[in-house]
């Protein structure tokens, strides 16, 4: 059974709705001219969302708990916002081919997997920490966040690490224009 909120909506439910509701305001404001712009600003919310990370970490070691539960829920909101971003981002955009070859290629397809596979994992385990922290379920809180944290960090590290390899240090190579076009033959009509 997932866990349930006073209102009668689990974590999953709620997420659901913010990501919804993420996507529509997203696809409003931006809308599918400015989609080439999305990796900037998911860039930008990765990089948001492991300050704020840092930040609430920083904070519970020197038990401040208010603050810490503070950062923590902002970082997962920044992170709500980045997949909603994301997604719309790739529903208008599609995929970008990367433009790197040899060593950078394989350096950039391990961090991609392992950054791919851990990013369909970290939100329901930040789901389940974070319940855990809004029950006051210390010891087990405790207990997942040893896990959480850095595979959350390690995500949205390497989220701006292949934003940063795709767009700007390997981008794909331009297209040549071919030679100049050759003019097509003519042909003189027979009995001329």
């Amino acid at each position: 059974m997932a866990p349930r909120l006073r209102r009668g909506l689990t974590l999953g439910e709620l997420l659901a709705i913010l990501l919804l509701l993420s996507l529509i305001v997203i696809t409003i404001v931006v809308g599918p001219s400015y989609a080439t712009r999305l990796p900037d600003v998911n860039a930008g919310l990765n990089l948001t969302a492991t300050v704020l990370l840092l930040a609430g970490y920083v904070q519970i070691k020197r038990r401040r708990e208010q603050s810490h539960k503070a950062l923590m829920l902002a970082a997962f909101g920044t992170s709500v916002l980045f997949l909603a971003s994301y997604l719309v981002y790739h529903a208008h955009a599609g995929s970008r081919p990367f433009g790197g070859t040899g060593t950078a290629r394989t350096v950039y397809l391990a961090i991609l997997a392992s950054h791919s596979l851990l990013a369909a994992v970290v939100p329901f385990m930040a789901i389940y920490t974070i319940w855990l922290g809004l029950k006051d379920r210390r010891q087990k809180h405790a207990r997942w966040a040893r896990w959480t944290l850095p595979i959350w960090l390690y995500v949205s590290i390497t989220g701006v690490v292949v934003y940063l390899m795709l767009y700007h240090w390997y981008p794909p190579a331009e297209q040549q224009p071919d030679a100049a076009p050759q003019p097509a033959a003519q042909v003189e009509p027979l009995g001329t």
